[in-house]
């Protein structure tokens, strides 16, 4: 028993060196030697889970590399028994997605290991419990009310296709566009339209930021193997806003082994960014390929006929009559995205039914002359990146890089400060645009630049320069 204990340690260290520590101490060393009967080697696991993931990628290889210390060794069996305490696994594994779990728990065999065929015991329902790991749906944002013109027609089309769909025809459906031109509209009304069509069907909605939040949570109380099998558990998995987990390594490398896994079993994943998967920066090169290789829709910015398309749908679901005129006003002068043009005719409404007036052009550009006024000259954080970038003769692609090299540093605090000062974005807008820092992290950039302002008179006067540039 002895030989075969020092055997398997020195199978360890072969496995360890072949796939690196960190898929070492998610998958194998928790693994704990359960016994041997002639030439068949029995190894435990805590669980199914596990099991069937170590069975199916590894236990081939094990035996391998047991016939080489011993060739008396014939099968290695994977069966779910009690471990060591200390061998809980690590959070991020470095390997492809799990296969889902067996029903059983019967053990496997090297030599006839296979992938198993159901889903974790941790799913969610396709309602409350849903909402509950993922985000609430708004119950606005159907395809009904959804108002479909020549810039969005193609991504209207395509979240058509994959609410009405049975079976998976594209993975992932990668819809991407600016702030406030119906993104986040058109993934709530998938699920929407799911949950009407198959109320069965499990589907799971929630931001990029709260999936990693999960994640970190998951870390903290070392519970990642629950969080994988919830997330790798749904029919339909959709991720608003991807673009906010740029520069976050293990939350990417999570997603990545999350996403390979529901398309490996054929499940639904629909994803939205502010780029397209390419134009992504501090996203991993083998991420972004995943994302682009189903359809990939974007959403233009809005034309005049379909700003006017959508102020008369919104006036009739608010049931307010609206005169044709301030409608035309408001389509031409608010151009910059559709949540700013509602919030504009929301305004509108409610001053006129909060003080008695009736609507008129006059009193709509007293009421809105701050928004009109802003969309006259409305300064994007992409402006102030190539102006800055280009002031201080370094790359564009510095200001969401992760040096922090003075010569990098400063210009990417100036364009962080210029940016809360020009625009009307918030910290954490800010923040993802500049490769998805943290928003403590633009705060203090502004506070920085705040103090050599008043310091040093010669970066006073950069600084000044560049926002007069920028306002022109």
């Amino acid at each position: 028993m002895e030989m075969v204990k020092t055997e398997w340690d020195k199978v360890k260290v072969r496995l360890r060196d072949e796939v690196g520590d960190a898929a070492y101490r998610s998958w194998l060393r928790p693994i704990t030697f359960h016994g041997v009967n002639g030439g068949d080697i029995k190894l435990a696991l805590p669980t199914r889970f596990m099991r069937d993931w170590v069975a199916t990628h590894y236990a081939e290889r094990i035996r391998t590399l047991w016939g080489a210390e011993n060739p008396g060794v014939r099968t290695v069996e994977i069966v779910v028994g009690a471990t060591r305490a200390t061998a809980a696994p690590a959070p991020i594994p470095a390997q492809s997605a799990p296969s889902p779990v067996a029903t059983q728990p019967a053990p496997v065999k090297a030599v006839a290991a296979k992938p198993a065929v159901c889903a974790p015991a941790a799913v969610v329902n396709g309602s409350a419990e849903a909402d509950e790991l993922g985000a609430q749906l708004d119950p606005r944002f159907t395809f009904k009310n959804f108002v479909v013109g020549k810039p969005n027609e193609f991504a209207y089309a395509a979240a058509n296709r994959v609410a009405d769909a049975d079976t998976v025809s594209f993975n992932p459906l990668f819809l991407y566009g600016g702030v406030g031109l119906g993104k986040t509209h058109l993934m709530h009304a998938i699920a929407h339209h799911i949950r009407e069509r198959n109320p069965g069907r499990t589907v799971l909605y929630l931001s990029a930021e709260k999936f990693m939040y999960r994640f970190i949570r998951a870390l903290r109380h070392q519970d990642t193997m629950s969080f994988k099998e919830q997330f790798r558990s749904v029919d339909v998995l959709m991720i608003d806003d991807v673009q906010f987990i740029a520069g976050k390594d293990a939350t990417q490398e999570e997603f990545f082994h999350t996403f390979n896994a529901l398309v490996d079993q054929g499940r639904q994943i629909v994803i939205s960014a502010d780029k397209s998967p390419s134009d992504l920066e501090g996203i991993e090169e083998r991420l972004r390929s995943r994302m682009a290789c189903g359809l990939v829709a974007d959403i233009h910015a809005t034309t005049y006929e379909l700003r006017l398309g959508i102020l008369q749908s919104k006036a009739e679901q608010m049931g307010v009559i609206v005169p044709q005129k301030v409608m035309e006003f408001l389509a031409h002068k608010i151009t910059s995205n559709v949540r700013e043009l509602e919030g504009g005719l929301n305004r509108v409404v409610a001053h006129s039914q909060l003080v008695g007036r009736a609507i008129t052009l006059e009193s709509t550009q007293e009421v809105l002359q701050d928004l009109l006024r802003s969309s006259d000259r409305r300064i994007t954080i992409e402006e102030i990146q190539k102006k800055v970038a280009e002031h201080f003769t370094i790359k564009l692609s510095e200001m969401s890089s992760a040096r922090r090299s003075r010569q990098v540093a400063r210009p990417r605090q100036i364009a962080m400060y210029l940016a809360k000062q020009l625009t009307s974005r918030s910290l954490p807008e800010i923040g993802r645009k500049f490769g998805g820092r943290d928003h403590t992290t633009v705060m203090h950039a502004v506070k920085k630049v705040e103090e050599l302002k008043d310091s040093d008179q010669n970066f006073a006067e950069d600084v000044e320069l560049l926002r007069r540039m920028l306002q022109g």
